[in-house]
């Protein structure tokens, strides 16, 4: 695990956006029964929080990224960490609906994309990513060239590889589960069972929801 995802697993158990509960699982809007719920809404309002993943996701665009024109984030969640990003980077900022709105111009971006631009596209958390692809397919169809998209969080799983492989874009986050659950069991936030189990979930979550049901 690299230092900067250790920190940020370390902030989101400390501010408990995490929640590890593999005795008790949670069951998403998806149907999916996970041992995990994040909420990194929650890291908007703890500045030092905040101020890390900024720092995080404006080194990695900075080193990997060099071209980028403008950042992006997917509604809602990854607006203010997308804001803050293009403060540090000094460049335009975007934002990008899950849909057109209903009503005055119909717009799905928010900002100025000029056709060609390079972009970054930024949310809080990765899943199996469709969402934030569906946010991209508008960017490109405005003309927008996505270099990357980027998240402060992913639970690694394999639909979210899949899916990205298929939409020929990189993805990179900040921190990610296999870290995360590791960091927790080094502060004894869960043992040894606990973290067998949580693996377990990463490897084949079907499986693991059909036996925890």
């Amino acid at each position: 695990m690299t230092e900067i995802a250790a920190t940020i697993a370390k902030d989101l158990l400390s501010i408990e956006a995490v929640t590890l509960r593999p005795n008790e699982p949670f069951t998403w809007a998806s149907g999916i029964h996970s041992p995990i719920y994040t909420d990194n809404r929650l890291t908007i309002s703890y500045p030092q929080v905040r101020r890390d993943i900024a720092n995080g996701i404006a080194a990695i665009i900075r080193e990997q990224y060099p071209t980028t024109a403008v950042i992006a984030g997917v509604a809602t969640a990854g607006i203010p960490h997308a804001a803050w990003v293009a403060e540090l980077l000094d460049l335009p900022l975007i934002y990008v609906r899950s849909k057109p709105k209903d009503h005055g111009a119909g717009r799905q971006i928010e900002g100025v994309l000029k056709p060609g631009q390079k972009v970054v596209m930024l949310d809080d958390l990765i899943s199996t990513g469709g969402s934030v692809l569906q946010a991209a397919k508008a960017v490109q169809a405005a003309g927008g060239d996505i270099l990357a998209v980027g998240s402060v969080f992913s639970y690694q799983l394999a639909a979210a590889t899949t899916n990205f492989a298929a939409a020929k874009l990189p993805l990179f986050s900040l921190s990610n589960y296999s870290t995360l659950i590791e960091v927790a069991r080094q502060a004894d936030y869960i043992n040894d069972a606990d973290l067998a189990s949580l693996h377990a979930w990463r490897q084949n979550p079907a499986t693991w929801g059909q036996q925890h049901r």
